[in-house]
């Protein structure tokens, strides 16, 4: 009897031992422990995601993988295999299973090391969300106080719903739903019993029992577990014979991007951070471009087609490498160092036959190469020189050359090489400034420097129309004359003086504006510059969105010398498309938070429709051009506030407020003439190429600097604005016979061609007050009745052709002065 009252007091004092223990610890630890309650409002990790406008995906930036679920959506034969697996008497604790850590603790004084900590699910969620994943008895304290706390304020519901959104399930892939797209590429209500129990057994050990990792031990795990639920009862005999037979069919799947954009992914990831900072990448921000995947896919296609076809007319350039002294298992081990690039695979030549090449892609495979597809590759001397063409495919290659290849859509194989030069397009709604497609070189995997809006180059000629504009909004008309004569300027501030060209190196006299432009003739826009003044030509450009300090302050502005992005050139020329309206560029259009609720809608400022400029109460023809920047007040633009700060209600859409009117920049009668003279340009210019398109809606302008170094094309019509840009990244000459009409041109006519097919011509219509009189060709006055060559011309109202009288011996301008702060030229006929 002694002995058992001993034995009764021992045990009663160690329970009280162990209570005041645990209440000692508890009132030490409680102070430091966090609220249970921030679990109700807790924000998982979500990645951020880029799509078109029309719901395609294009990008997804974050480094977890995660796709929260509700408990509701959490298929039971799941529940019942995490439950086997992790925790079976998960229902029937208080967040704590004392049989557990009993297991725990008899393991740690037989090995002398800590094996498995007897964790509950709830003490895993008070881990995972609270704490570290360091092993030690103060960590493990804390877990046990914590998950006593969320047992008491949370249901069972709640607390399994937190643990499988947060548990890492190996490949980036962070809860059951992001595992389940990972290895089957499935919603985790559409998996087997099989695959749940595969990934019930992953949370244990995300590295040890990966599928795609280590199958044996994947696949013993899942039996287990299987067999965990027979013996608990959670399935039939049947059901778990059907599971166990079932093979390991796991695959690593990644939700790839469903459209090609990456520099447009660049652009809208780069914007989100701008307005989120670091939280854009965890929020579970999805974002909708204006970018319609249509019109991307076209413009991709379009540039890969045009730098393609440049580089085969200068020639083949020879094998990235060579590597004929290593074996078939030496070529795939150097053909895994290689990537894609733009499309073009990596080969190594294994043979060279008299119909072609066979080469070894990347997957291992031997394919051939067709001779027709090399027949192109004339040896690269130089920019400008070629040698022979080939006459057999060992002319172009030899065993174990590195070469690229190009896959049909047949899956045949073209021989090609990757391009040195590169190239830009920007295509812009002009009446929004919606971005609607955007390239911004050859090959993002290559470099990711955007050409489109980071690439500042000279836009040659395709400046023009600002210094031709500028000039009808100062008097000047489509048929006034202008000197196209040499012209040397002697106060340039060197010791050579200055004496511009035209391209071809001819002169053609007194010249219409309209001619002049279309015919691109140097000497006439630098006249019309010299005419108007240089500064008013800065400042009239700037209206466009063209940065002042990127505009030089000589006569070589008419040139295009300032230094342009095609970004900028592209909106500033939606100013001619849509009737001379500023609008800006944009490329958000919408943005979501993680429960599908908008926080931000694009609402820019937009061209009036035509019953909003029939309420205006602005009369075009009382405005003088020259002042309405002045004339027409520029409205607000109109913000929505993206701040998570004060997003509405949870039913409640964000309202969208009636859109501004955007900025009347130049009287739209000028960017209606601008329209009709850059028109010319295409039907009777440098542009006439594009008459190939068969349409009568187009207006356009090519641009050349110095030495081909730069390659230009702008053009629109009612619907879209495209500006194409072509050249190397460090600026040399595209070639002596290479122009904005061969290399630049040929990319936006693939482009805008395939863009409008089946579309019916849309020009906007004639404003009031322009004039359409009949002209003289010669003297650029009114014609007579009979004036041999008279044609059509557009003026505005208040101007009339030139009057009889002498012509300006320096521009051809009747009373147009020189201004007299511009150096006097020397005329030299």
């Amino acid at each position: 009897m002694r002995l058992l009252k001993f034995f009764c007091w021992s045990c009663v004092a160690i329970s009280c031992g162990l209570v005041l223990s645990l209440s000692g610890a508890f009132l030490y630890l409680s102070p430091s422990l966090p609220s249970v309650d921030s679990l109700r409002s807790i924000q998982l990790q979500i990645p951020l995601r880029i799509f078109s406008s029309d719901g395609k995906l294009i990008a997804e930036f974050g480094e977890m993988r995660r796709s929260p679920i509700t408990f509701a959506e959490i298929p039971t034969d799941f529940i019942n295999a995490l439950l086997s697996a992790e925790d079976d008497n998960f229902e029937h604790h208080y967040g704590v299973d004392p049989s557990s850590l009993m297991r725990a603790a008899t393991q740690i004084l037989k090995s002398g090391q800590i094996q498995t900590g007897g964790s509950t699910i709830t003490m895993q969620v008070a881990k995972n969300y609270f704490l570290t994943s360091e092993r030690s008895f103060s960590r493990k304290i804390n877990e046990i106080l914590l998950a006593l706390q969320i047992e008491r304020e949370l249901s069972k519901d709640e607390i399994l719903e937190l643990y499988v959104n947060k548990i890492y399930l190996g490949q980036r892939s962070y809860g059951i739903e992001a595992a389940a797209q990972v290895y089957y590429g499935k919603s985790m209500k559409d998996l087997t019993l099989a695959q749940m129990a595969m990934i019930a057994g992953l949370p244990k050990a995300p590295s040890r029992f990966n599928p795609l990792v280590n199958p044996t031990r994947a696949k013993e795990r899942r039996n287990w577990i299987l067999g965990r639920m027979l013996h608990l009862g959670k399935i039939d005999q049947a059901r778990y014979d059907e599971a166990v037979a079932e093979p390991i069919d796991a695959t690593y799947h990644v939700q790839s991007p469903e459209l090609n954009a990456p520099y447009v992914a660049e652009m809208a990831r780069a914007e989100m951070v701008g307005r989120y900072g670091s939280d854009a990448y965890t929020e579970g921000f999805n974002v909708t471009t204006t970018i319609p995947s249509d019109l991307q896919l076209i413009a991709n296609k379009a540039v890969h087609e045009g730098l393609i076809a440049y580089d085969q007319r200068h020639g083949y350039r020879g094998p990235e490498k060579q590597f004929a002294n290593l074996d078939l298992q030496g070529w795939q081990s150097e053909l895994a160092k290689q990537t894609v690039l733009g499309g073009l695979e990596p080969a190594i030549v294994t043979q060279v036959v008299p119909s072609g090449l066979m080469v070894l892609t990347r997957e291992g495979k031997e394919e051939a190469v067709a001779w027709d597809s090399m027949k192109w590759a004339r040896p690269f001397i130089n920019t400008n020189s070629m040698g022979r063409n080939p006459q057999k495919p060992a002319d172009v290659a030899k065993v174990g050359d590195l070469i690229r290849v190009e896959r049909k859509e047949d899956g045949s194989l073209n021989f090609v090489q990757l391009p040195l030069a590169q190239s830009a397009l920007v295509s812009l709604a002009p009446n929004t400034g919606a971005i609607q497609a955007l390239v911004g070189g050859f090959s993002f995997e290559q470099s990711n420097y955007n050409r489109a809006i980071q690439a500042k180059r000279q836009p040659g000629s395709s400046f023009k129309p600002f210094i031709y504009s500028a000039a009808l909004d100062k008097g000047y008309t489509a048929a006034t004359l202008i000197n196209d004569a040499p012209i040397v300027f002697t106060d340039t501030g060197s010791d050579q003086p200055w004496r511009p060209k035209n391209d071809n190196n001819t002169f053609l006299g007194p010249i219409r504006m309209r001619e002049a432009l279309y015919k691109s003739r140097n000497l006439v826009s630098i006249r019309l510059l010299q005419a108007i003044g240089v500064q008013y030509a800065r400042d009239y450009a700037s209206r466009f969105g063209l940065p002042l300090e990127d505009l030089p302050r000589n006569l070589s502005l008419a040139l295009g010398t300032a230094d342009l992005t095609p970004m900028q050139i592209a909106g500033g020329w939606s100013v001619f498309a849509n009737g001379g309206y500023k609008t800006e560029p944009y490329l958000i259009q919408r943005i979501e938070d993680r429960t599908g609720k908008a926080v931000f809608i694009a609402n820019p400022p937009r061209v009036p429709t035509a019953e909003q400029k029939a309420d205006s109460s602005l009369d075009p023809d009382e405005l003088k051009s020259a002042d309405i920047a002045n004339a027409i007040a520029a409205p607000s633009i109109q913000t929505i506030s993206s701040s998570t700060d004060s997003q509405p209600e949870a039913d409640d859409e964000l309202p969208v407020e009636e859109p501004a009117i955007a900025e009347q920049i130049i009287d739209e009668r000028t960017a209606y003439i601008m329209t009709s003279l850059l028109q010319d340009v295409i039907k009777r210019g440098t542009g006439r190429r594009a008459l190939a398109l068969g349409r009568d809606d187009l207006a356009g302008k090519t641009g050349t600097t110095n030495e081909s170094k730069d390659s230009w094309f702008s053009g629109y019509n009612a619907d879209y604005v495209t500006t194409v840009w072509s050249g190397f990244d460090q600026p040399e000459t595209l070639g002596r016979r290479e122009y904005g009409g061969t290399v630049s041109l040929p990319i936006w006519m693939s482009f805008m061609g395939a863009a409008l097919k089946d579309k019916p011509s849309h020009v906007l219509p004639e404003p009031s007050g322009i004039l359409t009189l009949r002209v003289d060709p010669v003297s650029g006055r009114a014609a007579a009745p009979g004036t041999p060559g008279a044609y059509f011309e557009l003026f505005k109202s208040e101007d009339t052709p030139p009057t009889m009288g002498e012509l300006d011996p320096n521009l051809g301008i009747p009373g147009s002065p020189l201004p007299a702060d511009e150096s006097a030229p020397i005329d030299l006929f």
